[in-house]
């Protein structure tokens, strides 16, 4: 009994963790989506995708301020310089997702290059080519950005299910319930990103599924560590530093795209949609967290 009653909280959180990790494949589900050229060409955009890129612009910023900072400072406001702290942080993200943003670029850059040069031996229309590769190159960095900022905030979410687990199996569900609510919307925020950078619905699906597996890193660090003290103070900074990188994603990445191919027509149901996934992430930290 007593082997059983340690296992336990390692078996109930490596389940949450998955779980949490499958609602990144929902979206694929309620979101039905036309594929090919349409949703990689900025020029081409659809009204359905520039909704769905405002709410993410929406979920994102909801998620960053109504989420994740007042967790932060939750945390950090009874230690010394706590505010500071956390400012140093989302400081240190949002530049750190810079340069990861230039890298990504360069390399973007290399391949296009290389793209270029292959197809003037084949192809006298190359130009037309560059151009379409050009404008797209913004929208897959966005994509590359997105996942590694989506796996830092999959591993905040594991180490609280591991460590909400160790508390008492009920505290365990009751998290891993709130982080589902909370996670959905999200999702989908993250997933029209990643179909604007080029993913097919499909392959959009297995990235977000993949950085779950980072999630269950997370649960099982948290199981790992004797004093919830201990790996709070060792994760204190996670959270500020995902909140830097997602308003380098919305803000420096997302939000310049839908301005500048933004028309008097679409107006109205690009700030409708914004608002609506501000709102769903209002909703859901005033009546879960």
């Amino acid at each position: 009994m007593d082997e059983m009653s340690y296992y336990q909280p390692w078996i109930f959180s490596i389940a949450a963790s998955l779980i949490v990790g499958l609602s990144g494949v929902l979206p694929m589900l309620v979101i039905p989506m036309e594929s090919g050229v349409k949703l990689k060409n900025p020029g081409n955009n659809s009204r359905k995708m520039r909704r769905l890129l405002s709410f993410a612009v929406g979920g994102l910023l909801g998620d960053v301020f109504l989420h994740l900072l007042p967790e932060a400072w939750e945390k950090a406001q009874y230690r010394q310089n706590g505010g500071y702290e956390i400012l140093f942080w989302v400081l240190v993200g949002l530049t750190a997702f810079g340069i990861i943003e230039k890298m990504l670029s360069s390399t973007e850059n290399m391949y296009d290059s290389k793209k270029i040069e292959e197809d003037v031996s084949v192809n006298n229309n190359s130009g037309e080519k560059l151009a379409v590769d050009s404008i797209s190159k913004k929208a897959r960095v966005a994509g590359y950005l997105n996942l590694v900022a989506n796996s830092i905030d999959n591993f905040t979410h594991g180490l609280a299910v591991g460590g909400s687990f160790l508390v008492s199996t009920r505290v365990g569900c009751l998290t891993t319930l709130a982080i589902l609510l909370h996670e959905v919307p999200h999702e989908v925020a993250d997933f029209a990103i990643l179909l604007r950078s080029g993913f097919t619905r499909w392959e959009a699906a297995q990235a977000q599924f993949s950085t779950a597996l980072i999630g269950l890193a997370g649960s099982l660090t948290a199981l790992g560590v004797d004093s919830g003290d201990k790996l709070g103070e060792r994760t204190a900074w996670i959270l500020p530093f995902t909140a830097g990188g997602f308003l380098n994603i919305a803000l420096f990445n997302v939000l310049p795209e839908l301005i500048e191919t933004i028309h008097p027509n679409t107006l109205i149901s690009d700030v409708s949609s914004f608002i609506s996934g501000l709102s769903v992430m209002a909703a859901v930290s005033y009546f879960v967290e």
